[in-house]
């Protein structure tokens, strides 16, 4: 999940491998988007969605999810999808 003003090229970023954080879950595929008109709006709702309330919340919204790769020492409830 990440906060952002231009998703595609977040998405390209990710799937270009940029990120250490987000190399290993290549390729990404996005499955939902909220839009925010503040960024402290944004960081507020990316905070909770990575909260455990807000990651079941976030999973019932994604009603599709791509098959999630399996890493050594990964947790398999982890995030699949930028958000």
């Amino acid at each position: 999940m990440c906060s952002c003003e231009n998703l595609d090229e977040r998405i390209r970023r990710h799937n270009f491998g940029h990120s250490k954080a987000t190399r290993h879950g290549i390729p990404w595929t996005l499955v939902y988007s909220e839009s925010f008109s503040s960024r402290a709006d944004a960081t507020r709702k990316e905070r909770y969605y990575k909260s455990g309330r807000g990651r079941d919340e976030f999973d019932r919204l994604s009603a599709v999810r791509s098959p999630q790769r399996q890493v050594a020492g990964s947790n398999p409830a982890g995030p699949t999808f930028l958000l």
